[in-house]
């Protein structure tokens, strides 16, 4: 392993220009002529649109146009979409509701986006906003999950009685239920996974410009995968044809899925732009705006059942969920319930008969799509707390309970459409309960106890489905892309390279390992290697990143590309050293003639390439560059058994995590360091939604009632213990670098096993999340209060 190439724990060569604040944002970016958008949005949660009075706010100073849902329409431009259509059980499409960038004779969510105004300075802009007069007949809203269906429920979209946008479903309905029928064991839960606001460090920003000579859009955006946004706006938007429009994706500070989707301000600020003469037009988020308006996550309400017999065998599972998709549908957001949630409800776990029905509701709320996990976190969370909870039932160890009904033998057809390719799921659990000293867990119970505390310890055993692949497999399940992804590597005539990857980082490292895997392949320092991405006339068309796709399909892209660089660098070198082309071996950067002491460095036989003058040009073309195209055969498949400890104080239900051991499988580990700062991440994440976070709508007003951090409690460092984490390793078979992915882990696995740390030391069946104090104190109370009745 050199000191730059795969495995090695190299620095990130990004962070000098972000510790140094030389990172280039999109707000960073100001262009001559530049004009401010700022949106008038609804106060209401759901109300009919009377009059829009923009009058007096055209004369304010400054003030360049205010434009409403009726510019859009009379220009023609189109909603936004979402794009994995989903069918209901009887067969029929989901009932998608339109979604104007702004607003056409109703608004749905407080936040929803009725007008905009551009103007010289932001201060002009929103000082014209406030001019704006909006008449509103206010309507009866619904915010929470369960109630959407309700009979009285307000109809959000006319096109979704009930406010049902599919009721979907997946496995053997009449297998499970003879599974439940044998059982000697049921357990049951009722769980609700609360919803989430993102809150990368960096708010959404949108700068769009015409170019009024060449008849030519340039957008500068916050963006997880700007070829998607150019497809998206050009193709089903409208707003210019696909070659006539530029996306750029600067240094991006966060995302967490919330950056995939295509938003309103982002076409609003391209459209407004030619409507004022090619003035660029930019809007940076503020955070209330961000808090209203970023698609948020998770939301489901679940009951879920699990079948057992004598010895603790799972015969089968049953899920119902509902699950909240806000006012109007995101991008991808009804993929997240249904293909990324209950495929995976098999865990880690031979199931023989899984059953699942996934009722999607608008409601008038912030719509809700992908976040860090996207569906893999809930379908986990119901699977860990089931297991725990039906171990304590049937009053056997947690960790003996999953011994028993792990897979053990691969490939593993699941009755939910995967096939698991690898893993060692006993190695994960065995390794991590030797690191957190579980046989000695009732010694640190009774010294916890006896300082007049309550002490538990809860596992989670996840697995998630990476990649988010093959191309013709998620076709067939809807998605209306594919999900491969490109590679273009140049070399340069002194020897050094470029990589061109339709991947893009957001604070994922990729100019570090990208560079990593280069400098392994080819024997060249990491330094050497340059990684471009994030604009789309600069790199080809590439899906981005999300579903923690960047290593396993992005850089095996990668890795093709540099097969063709080295064959084609090998046939240079054959004929430079006259040798035949068989006997040219090349190692550690170096092409070498065998038997001979013939040798030359890499970067002397890419000068030769462009130089040109030792070999036929009719047999091998001048110049070294190379690309690649990756569809995977599979999903990968990560895995890993958390376990954390707790301390819970009794009379004020102060949770503390007392220890947090990690153990995960993500094959092979391109940069350790980058790893470990992932998981680390990821739990934080995860923690925050099992004791902190919270996104709250009063069911009366529709109002966001969580709408600032003073109110949204995220995680802070004194929540979180020093993390003890460790790895085991089983290649996947499905790409030549055996990457699984790593990005989602933590936030995938941590709030099961919080929650079943916090019900072990209390004493009680469920605890909500986030699992506040005051909420631990109420469930203690009520525990208590029941014990006295009986």
């Amino acid at each position: 392993m050199s000191d730059t190439g795969i495995g090695a724990r190299m620095v990130r060569k990004e962070d000098h220009r972000f510790i140094t604040g030389k990172g280039r944002y999109t707000d960073d970016i100001n262009l001559q002529g530049q004009t401010y958008a700022h949106f008038v949005r609804s106060p209401h949660a759901h109300a009919k649109i009377k009059k829009i009075d923009v009058k007096k706010a055209e004369k304010a100073p400054g003030v360049h146009a205010v434009l409403t849902g009726d510019d859009v329409a009379a220009d023609g431009i189109g909603g936004l979409i979402c794009g994995w259509m989903i069918h209901s059980k009887d067969g029929t499409p989901m009932k998608a509701g339109g979604h104007p960038v702004l607003a056409q004779g109703k608004v749905r969510y407080v936040g929803d986006h009725v007008a905009v105004v551009v103007a010289d300075t932001l201060a002009q802009a929103q000082a014209a906003a406030e001019l704006v007069n909006v008449s509103y007949e206010e309507l009866k809203s619904v915010v929470e999950t369960g109630k959407a269906q309700k009979r009285g429920a307000p109809r959000i979209h006319d096109v979704a009685p009930g406010n049902r946008i599919y009721d979907w479903a997946i496995g053997d309905e009449a297998a499970t239920n003879k599974a439940f029928e044998a059982a000697a064991h049921v357990t049951q839960l009722d769980i609700t996974n609360n919803r989430l606001v993102p809150n990368p460090m960096e708010p959404r920003v949108a700068l769009g410009s015409y170019d009024t000579g060449e008849d030519h859009f340039t957008l500068y955006t916050t963006s997880q995968n700007p070829h998607v946004a150019r497809l998206v706006i050009s193709a089903f938007i409208g707003v210019a044809p696909e070659h006539k429009l530029r996306v750029v994706a600067p240094d991006v500070g966060g995302g967490f899925g919330s950056k995939i989707f295509i938003y309103a301000e982002e076409v609003v600020c391209l459209w407004a732009s030619k409507r004022i003469g090619g003035r660029p037009v930019k809007w940076t988020s503020d955070r209330s705006e961000a808090f209203l308006c970023d698609a948020h996550g998770r939301d489901h309400v679940t009951h879920a059942e699990l079948a057992l017999d004598v010895k603790g065998k799972i015969l089968g599972l049953r899920v119902k969920t509902v699950a909240n998709l806000g006012a109007y549908m995101s991008t991808f957001s009804s993929s997240v319930p249904t293909y990324l949630y209950a495929t995976l409800l098999s865990g880690q776990y031979n199931i023989a008969n899984i059953y699942a029905e996934v009722d999607a509701v608008y409601t008038n709320t912030a719509p809700v799509d992908a976040y860090r996990g996207a569906g893999r976190p809930e379908a986990t969370y119901v699977v860990e707390r089931l297991v725990e909870t039906a171990a304590r039932e049937m009053e056997i160890d947690p960790a003996e309970l999953r011994r028993r009904n792990f897979v053990t033998e691969f490939p593993h057809q699941t009755p939910v459409i995967m096939c698991y390719d690898a893993g060692d799921y006993n190695a994960s659990l065995k390794a991590a309960m030797k690191m957190a000293d579980y046989k000695s867990f009732s010694v640190r119970r009774a010294a916890t106890e006896a300082k007049g505390k309550l002490r538990g310890i809860g596992f989670s055993n996840y697995i998630e489905a990476c990649g988010i692949a093959p191309s013709a497999a998620v076709g067939s399940l809807g998605a209306g892309v594919g999900l491969w992804e490109s590679a273009e590597v140049r070399v340069n005539p002194v020897g050094t390279v470029e990589v061109l990857t339709g991947s893009h980082s957001h604070g994922q490292g990729h100019e570090t390992t990208f560079a990593q895997l280069v400098s392994d392949r080819l024997g060249i320092d990491a330094d050497q290697v340059a990684i471009v991405h994030g604009d789309t006339d600069k790199v080809q068309f590439g899906m981005g990143t999300y579903g923690s796709r960047s290593g396993a399909v992005g850089m095996t892209a990668i890795s093709k590309a540099l097969d063709k660089i080295e064959a084609k660098a090998t046939k240079v070198a054959a004929h430079v050293m006259e040798a035949s082309e068989k006997d040219v071996e090349f190692k550690n950067g170096t092409f070498s003639v065998k038997g001979t002491d013939k040798k030359m460095a890499f970067g002397e036989v890419a000068l030769q390439a462009y130089v040109a003058h030792k070999f036929d040009s009719n047999e091998v073309e001048p110049g070294l560059k190379e690309g690649a195209f990756h569809d995977p055969s599979n999903f990968t498949f990560p895995a890993g058994c958390h376990i954390c400890e707790v301390e819970v104080d009794p009379e004020t239900g102060v949770t503390e995590i007392a220890n947090w051991v990690a153990v995960d499988d993500f094959g092979t580990v391109i940069n350790p360091m980058i790893v470990e700062g992932q998981v680390h991440g990821g739990i934080a994440q995860g923690v925050g939604q099992a004791l902190t976070e919270g996104c709250v709508y009063d069911p009366d007003s529709g109002q966001l009632v969580t709408g600032s951090f003073m109110d949204y409690c995220m995680p802070r460092a004194d929540d979180l213990p020093s993390f003890d984490l460790g790895f085991t390793k089983t290649e996947c078979p499905s790409n030549p670098l055996g990457l699984k992915g790593c990005g989602e882990a933590g936030a995938i696995a941590a709030p099961a096993a919080l929650i079943n740390a916090i019900t072990d030391a209390i004493g009680v069946k469920d605890v909500p999340m986030p699992a506040t104090p005051q909420a631990v104190w109420n469930a203690i109370q009520s525990n208590a209060a029941k014990q006295a009745a009986e």
